[in-house]
């Protein structure tokens, strides 16, 4: 059974710090990208960053500068380091791993406070 289990979500004040990880297990395949999403109440689900297993990164811009993707590939395991906290960082942050498809984590709460 295949399983993105991420942790270290919480509650910080603006201007703070978090790291969230996901673990990938059940998955027999190569993972080729492993990422976060977010969505906010109200709003799509957007890509926070991504990284492929040959350690290149992508970032939107709103999180350019102070967030930082990262991955073991031994593990499975993707990071994000997030800097700079923003009250608009706030929302469910999903784990998202393709290898011939799809596959997401439940999701952890980042909330900012200001």
């Amino acid at each position: 059974q295949v399983q993105l289990v991420e942790s270290g979500g919480g509650l910080v004040q603006a201007g703070g710090s978090l790291r969230v990880s996901c673990t990938a297990s059940g998955i027999s395949f190569s993972i080729n990208v492993m990422g976060w999403y977010r969505q906010a109440p109200g709003k799509q689900r957007e890509l926070v960053a991504d990284i492929t297993s040959g350690g290149r990164a992508n970032y939107a811009d709103s999180v350019k500068g102070r967030f930082t993707v990262s991955r073991d590939n031994a593990k499975n395991t993707v990071y994000l380091q997030m800097n700079s906290l923003k009250p608009e960082d706030t929302a469910v942050y999903y784990c998202h791993a393709i290898t011939w498809r799809d596959y997401w984590g439940q999701g952890t709460q980042v909330t900012v406070s200001s």
